[in-house]
């Protein structure tokens, strides 16, 4: 009697360790047809995705952003103080002038920094607006991302490859993010997804 007592309950604990579904693994996120892996590797560290959603200009569909974090942040405050390397991806979806993108960080970061910060990030601001510059335009598919690893610096890609020496002062990066993520970003909808958050009710701008 304890001998079968004994195999019922081993039988319906396997039964149950059986059905347990296992963790599910990681999905790539697709927007506008656009997929994000949900990892990558920045600096010889893996940054899971964060966030992705898409820009709008009025009613169209400008580019995606995926933000890469090596942990989770809901905040625009938690982004900017966490510790390691970070990664912006940005894919266009229809053709734009490189210079007049370069201006519009420009503008972007400006608006968006502490004074002191934005002095300090000038000289990496000119740089990007120089590397866009050169470009002329960015057509739909092309891609460009700004990678930050502490110690080395801001690295700007187009198309994957590297575009000059990385900019090395941390204030410029975290400008740079707070085009999206801060007080006045370019898309209040695409910010909240960018961190992870249902996106609030989108308001149609001409606006950047």
């Amino acid at each position: 009697m304890r001998r079968h007592i004994l195999h019922a309950a081993l039988a319906g604990a396997l039964s149950v360790f059986v059905a347990s579904p296992l963790p599910a693994a990681a999905q790539t996120f697709e927007t506008a047809g656009v997929k994000y892996e949900p990892s990558v590797q920045v600096g010889g560290r893996s940054l899971q995705l964060n966030g992705a959603g898409i820009r709008y200009k009025a009613i169209f569909k400008v580019y995606t952003a995926g933000l890469y974090l090596p942990a989770k942040a809901a905040t625009t405050e938690a982004v900017l103080a966490m510790q390691g390397p970070k990664k912006l991806h940005i894919v266009m979806l229809r053709e734009i002038d490189g210079n007049e993108l370069g201006k519009l960080f420009t503008r972007g970061m400006q608006d968006n920094a502490p004074r002191e910060e934005f002095a300090k990030s000038i000289p990496g601001t000119i740089r990007m607006g120089e590397i866009f510059a050169a470009k002329k335009k960015l057509v739909a598919g092309e891609n460009f991302g700004v990678e930050w690893v502490p110690g080395v610096g801001a690295q700007v890609l187009v198309n994957g490859k590297p575009m000059s020496d990385p900019i090395k002062e941390p204030e410029f990066f975290n400008g740079l993010l707070r085009i999206w993520l801060g007080k006045s970003p370019a898309d209040s909808a695409l910010k909240e997804s960018l961190l992870g958050r249902p996106p609030q009710q989108r308001s149609f701008s001409s606006e950047n």
